[in-house]
């Protein structure tokens, strides 16, 4: 079964903490397939990507920048892996029909949000029940991570 980790934000916002996890994606050999909750949200997250640190680069791309197969990250408003990623990346409550394609999702909340708590709990428990293997890990006060229970 897949690994899902569950990232629990509680001191950044997505667009300061998604790019962090994402160069560790790529420094690990991995692409990712980053699946949002809209169209809006892929241009946001697009546009972060490009300009959370000024001495960073974080290859990616979207449908509107076409050549979906060279991008290393790829953001998306559909469940889909048009660039043959082994990491799905979910934020936004987004869901994906095809978690066994690959070898590990991240399923990123919002903890300052009771209802997107709730919903990453069901997400948990749903995910429990069908037989995943899965990890917490709850940000810390400098915006890294660590592992709980």
């Amino acid at each position: 079964m897949t690994v899902v980790s569950f990232y629990h934000l509680q001191r950044t916002s997505l667009d300061r903490a998604l790019p962090k996890l994402l160069e560790k994606v790529l420094e690990s050999g991995h692409r990712a397939v980053v699946t949002v909750g809209s169209e809006e949200q892929v241009e946001a997250l697009g546009t972060a990507l490009w300009t959370y640190e000024q001495r960073s680069f974080l290859p990616h791309g979207s449908a509107a920048d076409g050549y979906a197969d060279r991008q290393p990250v790829y953001l998306t408003a559909d469940d889909e892996n048009p660039n043959g990623s082994d990491v799905l990346v979910l934020v936004d409550g987004a869901a994906s029909a095809n978690l066994g394609a690959f070898d590990r999702v991240l399923d990123m909340f919002d903890g300052h949000d009771a209802g997107a708590v709730e919903a990453a709990r069901a997400r948990w428990r749903d995910l429990k029940d069908a037989g995943h293997e899965l990890t917490y890990w709850q940000q810390t006060e400098r915006g890294g991570w660590e592992r709980k229970g």
